[in-house]
């Protein structure tokens, strides 16, 4: 699926760059454009993939860089000036793109204001759908951040066709969150969002049995809500060369021939629950999933059909959904087994309850302060 992506706010920005980053890694062109967006310049400062010409300062005059805005004037003031937002697509190959892709921070007063106002105008403007990335934060980030949060997906899903949420407090470790926590926070996203969009644009020879293209993960996401990421990645053991003085490898690696069927169907079944069941972006009961995806990426010889097949209908059992897709997406030079499950129409709703509690908590201590 090829996708123009936003970032919105400092932490919307650095997934949008994480995500050209990770584009750059892989023989598959998935991003039409990406742009980043904030009130604060010095927020582009940490952008190493995003261009000068593509960062956006807009209501500059407006708002401090203090990050401390009130959530409300912010989404007022954007949708008075929603021009600003929609500079991005000035002049943009917007035709050539499957989906809109909106990245934020829903804890911050910027990507949670914003970021709601530029996917209903995006939605008003053009015909492809527009889907949000939306971070929520942990607990240590404080009252403000949750409350924010909670605010900001409620109108992140009323303006999108769906929102892919992530979880802070799966990735963070106790204790105040670090500038190299989030990175790797945007790191691992982007790398999840990476093996989804590209599975249908690689340039590699290979072609799947069962190709994910943009129509898949538009089924997948159809109907709106909230969805969740679940991935697992195992390296290969190393490949003998098998003589010829190493031009086996040269010339096209493995056959089907040199892989163990057994253990490239145990690789696969066994990288699946781990992705359902222990790595998903954010917690949710999977039984609540209305749709889903399943992705096997990895060089051709390993992905073994039965598997593939095995795992999807065991995916389709564990969320008792009658609608999950699979395929696959063979990647000739790749040195590891991925597993990609997308999960649509998820319940948060004990998520949200905790971020409901911290905000409501600050409350709590200030009247006790006041009394």
């Amino acid at each position: 699926m090829k996708v123009f992506c936003f970032g919105v706010g400092k932490a919307g920005s650095a997934i949008a760059d994480a995500l050209q980053a990770d584009e750059q890694t892989r023989k598959a062109e998935y991003i039409v454009d990406a742009v980043a967006c904030d009130t604060a310049a010095a927020s582009f400062n940490h952008l190493s993939t995003i261009p000068p010409a593509n960062q956006i300062q807009f209501l500059a005059e407006e708002f401090d860089e203090s990050g401390n805005s009130d959530i409300n004037q912010i989404a007022a003031h954007a949708e008075e000036h929603h021009r600003q937002l929609l500079r991005g697509t000035d002049n943009a190959p917007v035709s050539q793109a499957d989906a809109f892709l909106i990245c934020a921070g829903l804890g911050g007063s910027t990507g949670g204001g914003a970021a709601p106002v530029l996917a209903k105008h995006l939605n008003r403007v053009y015909q492809q759908p527009v889907y949000g990335v939306g971070v929520l934060p942990a607990t240590q980030e404080g009252p403000q951040h949750a409350q924010r949060a909670v605010q900001a997906l409620r109108r992140f899903v009323s303006t999108t066709d769906h929102v892919l949420i992530c979880d802070n407090e799966s990735w963070i470790s106790d204790g105040q969150p670090t500038a190299e926590e989030y990175a790797t926070v945007n790191t691992e996203l982007a790398r999840r969002l990476g093996v989804l969009f590209a599975a249908g644009e690689t340039r590699d020879d290979a072609v799947g049995e069962s190709v994910v293209d943009a129509s898949e993960i538009i089924n997948t996401l159809h109907g709106g809500g909230v969805g969740a990421i679940g991935y697992a990645s195992r390296e290969l053991p190393a490949q003998d060369d098998g003589g010829w003085f190493g031009l086996k490898r040269f010339f096209g690696g493995q056959s089907t021939a040199d892989v163990d069927p057994i253990e490239a169907q145990s690789r696969i079944t066994t990288q699946t629950r781990e992705a359902l069941l222990g790595h998903l972006t954010a917690p949710c009961a999977i039984q609540s999933a209305s749709r889903g995806l399943v992705v096997v990426s990895g060089p051709p010889a390993w992905l073994n059909r039965d598997a593939i097949e095995q795992s999807r209908t065991w995916v389709q059992e564990q969320t008792e959904s009658q609608a999950i897709r699979g395929g696959d997406f063979p990647r000739g030079e790749a040195e590891q087994v991925e597993v990609l499950i997308l999960l649509g129409g998820i319940s948060p709703a004990d998520r949200l309850a905790d971020l409901r509690a911290v905000a409501n908590a600050d409350g709590d201590s200030e009247q006790d302060e006041s009394a």
